[in-house]
Formats: structure tokens, C-alpha cells, sequence
């Protein structure tokens, strides 16, 4: 029996304020022009919004009085920044609920991140995820970054559900990029799409919604209760019919988006406890 669920989460403004832009004010900038004026321009120029906002920023930090941009601060700054309310505490419950259904059934949690990954990996839940996914800087020997060497948007992120699909996941699947595309018969996939929870906020989680939903998984819609500017933007995925849910980021154990992923939980543990005991009379 198929009995894993996977719980898949963006990161920024997902499950904590941007990291990005609090990286930018933790090194002095004004976020308001980076975005706007900076990375507005190059997306004026046809430039895809994630290699706009990471070249931007490695040219940023190489003017001169700039600190340079390393691996060591980026680090620092994951072990430090904020999260939302109740998101160290909720891979436990969460975990605890699947149990209480059946121990045979488990879950498991993974990472898909436009996001800087040399941040995310080293926040106080990176420890949490089966697999972390996210754009990725390379550095010269001081660890200062060069360029990108990995860039996670839109549709790539579709591309790391496929690998959660197929057991593509840890360091054993890494520096084989093609293996995704491999094709398997239903019975040898590790985990059903339809056993995906996908959490996200934003433009670039689009494709993702739209592909679990699509494989009867779950799509949750999150947005942040204290930037009201964008609300409207996202009811939008519930207006267009990419989600069913949308709650505020607030993970706390008696939230209303940590009772209906509780819910989501149950529901799909019990669905395959019924299915393994059919299969078995």
C-alpha cells in the first residue's frame, strides 16, 4: 500500500516573512528600490522574476562599500530569521495526527522554494523536511557568491513534485537531473500525487496548485494578515479555481489553517487504511 503522505510547503511568506527582503534589511537596504526599481528594470527587460531578484542581489553586494555576499552570512541569517506563528511546533502535530489514525500510515514534509537555499536550509525547521528544494548561488573559494547555479520558478517547481512522486529525494538524487523524466508504472511510484498537501502563497506556486488539484491532491492558499495589499491578489487563487482553501499564515495549533491541515491529514490517512483493508479481502 501507498501509506506516505507528503506535506509540501513554499517558503517565503508560506511559512515565514521573505527572507529575502529581511536579508536585505539585515545588510542596511532599502527593499522599496531593490524590488521596484532594481529588479522592476530587468523585469522590464523580459528577465524571469527569480534570476532577476539573485543577479540583482550579487551585484548589489559588489559595489563598492558593499560586504561581499557569502555563503557564511546567508547561513547566519537563515539560523536567525523569523517564522510565522506555530510553524516550529506543527511537523509534530501534524505527525501525531497521522499517527493516531494508523502507525502504518506516515508523513513526510518537503521544501520547494523560489527562495535562497543556502538561507532556508539552515532555519530552525530545515531539520523537519525529507528533501529542501531552492535556487541556489555558486561561490568562489572564499565563498563569496558568483552566479547561480540552480534556479527554482514556476514550472520548475513542478519538476521537484515529480521527484517526491518517484522517491527522487536525498543526496542519492542529486547530480542525476534527467532521472525525473523517467517514466514508471503507477504501482512503482512511491508516493501519489493524490497523497500531495501542496502550502503555498504566491504567483510562483501557481503551477504546483494547479497540478495537485488536478491529481485530486490538496492545494492550500496561504497570505500574510499584515500585508493587506496583497490580499486581493490572493483570493485570486480561489476566485480562478487553482485552490479550494486560503488561510492566513498562522500555523498555531487552534488556527483555522492548522485544523483544516490537521483535517486534510485524517481524511487522507483514513482513505488509505480503507484501501489497504479492501485490497487485503
Amino acid at each position: 500500500m501507498h501509506d506516505i503522505i507528503a506535506v509540501i510547503f513554499d517558503f517565503d511568506d508560506t511559512l515565514a516573512p521573505d527572507s529575502t527582503s529581511g536579508w536585505l534589511r539585515r545588510a542596511g537596504q532599502d527593499t522599496g528600490p531593490f524590488w521596484k526599481q532594481e529588479v522592476g528594470d530587468l523585469l522590464a527587460q523580459d528577465w524571469d522574476p527569480v534570476p532577476a531578484y539573485l543577479y540583482r542581489m550579487i551585484e548589489l553586494f559588489r559595489r563598492d562599500g558593499m560586504p561581499p555576499l557569502t555563503r557564511a552570512e546567508l547561513n547566519a541569517w537563515g539560523r536567525e530569521l523569523p517564522l510565522h506563528p506555530g510553524v516550529e511546533t506543527l511537523f509534530d502535530r501534524l505527525r501525531r495526527c497521522v499517527r493516531e489514525v494508523d502507525p502504518r500510515v506516515s508523513v513526510e514534509f518537503y521544501l520547494i522554494s523560489s527562495g535562497i537555499g543556502d538561507v532556508v536550509r539552515h532555519t530552525r525547521i530545515a531539520h523537519e523536511f525529507t528533501d529542501i528544494w531552492a535556487s541556489e548561488f555558486h561561490y568562489d573559494e572564499r565563498g563569496v557568491a558568483l552566479f547561480t547555479r540552480r534556479i527554482v520558478s514556476f514550472t520548475d517547481k513542478t519538476r521537484y513534485l515529480f521527484h517526491i512522486q518517484k522517491g527522487l529525494i536525498g543526496r542519492s538524487s542529486r547530480g542525476r537531473p534527467f532521472d525525473v523524466n523517467r517514466k514508471l508504472a503507477p504501482d512503482r511510484l512511491r508516493i501519489p500525487m493524490s497523497q500531495f498537501i501542496f502550502v503555498g502563497d504566491g504567483m510562483t506556486d501557481i503551477p504546483c496548485f494547479s497540478l495537485v488539484t488536478k491529481e485530486k491532491g490538496v492545494a492550500v492558499a496561504v497570505y500574510d494578515e499584515h500585508q493587506t495589499e496583497k490580499w486581493g491578489g490572493a483570493y485570486r487563487f480561489v476566485a480562478e479555481d487553482r485552490v479550494k482553501s486560503l488561510y492566513s499564515a498562522n500555523y498555531s495549533e487552534h488556527s483555522d489553517l492548522s485544523r483544516f491541515l490537521v483535517m486534510a491529514l485524517r481524511h487522507m490517512a483514513e482513505g488509505i487504511v480503507l484501501r489497504a483493508r479492501a485490497f487485503q479481502a
